[in-house]
């Protein structure tokens, strides 16, 4: 496998763990918890996915021919409270990730090197996808912490839960020595 293949294989992995993040958190909410904040400065669980939705279908829908800022998208509407169902957010949710994942499945290994333009900025199609790399685990990890912070003791860890380090590697050592090689 090339690098370029090799590159584009693990973004759409990292990519989908960052989804699966979310995915998990909103399993252990309530439908009120999309709708908390901490303050008024605070984005709330909606806010951050209508966001996410807006940015993702901007940035890859026609990725490789039009500007990533597309005329259509009402970026600041992105950030008002809104009276959605949870049905609806997660439906909005699954739509910006399923347009990411399809743009960069069709993606062939000699696009990462070929140039697109975010908000008129010249970008290789490798730091853009970098780029979003950075962006939506930004966002994953305020949904993960809002959600922590709403369930607290009731919260069930998404990863490694504290104190659990040794137990952890522990597993794994043990998972290797019983895979067949």
């Amino acid at each position: 496998m090339s690098f370029e293949s090799g590159f584009l294989k693990d973004s759409i992995k990292r990519f989908k763990y960052y989804k699966e993040l979310g995915d998990n958190t909103f399993a252990q909410l309530e439908d009120q918890d999309f709708f908390y904040q901490p303050n008024e400065e605070s984005n709330t669980i909606a806010v951050i996915i209508q966001h996410m939705y807006g940015n993702m279908l901007s940035r890859w829908t026609n990725f490789l021919s039009e500007d990533g800022e597309k005329e259509w998208r009402k970026r600041d509407a992105e950030f008002e409270n809104t009276s959605m169902s949870r049905e609806d957010l997660i439906s909005f949710w699954n739509a910006g990730w399923d347009c990411l994942l399809k743009t960069l499945e069709s993606l062939q290994p000699d696009d990462l090197t070929k140039t697109v333009t975010i908000r008129t900025e010249p970008l290789s199609v490798y730091d853009a996808i970098l780029r979003q790399l950075a962006h939506y685990p930004y966002h994953v990890g305020q949904i993960v912490y809002i959600g922590r912070m709403i369930r607290h003791n009731a919260w069930q860890s998404l990863s490694i839960p504290k104190g659990g380090s040794k137990s952890y590697l522990e597993s794994v050592k043990q998972a290797q020595q019983n895979t067949p090689k």
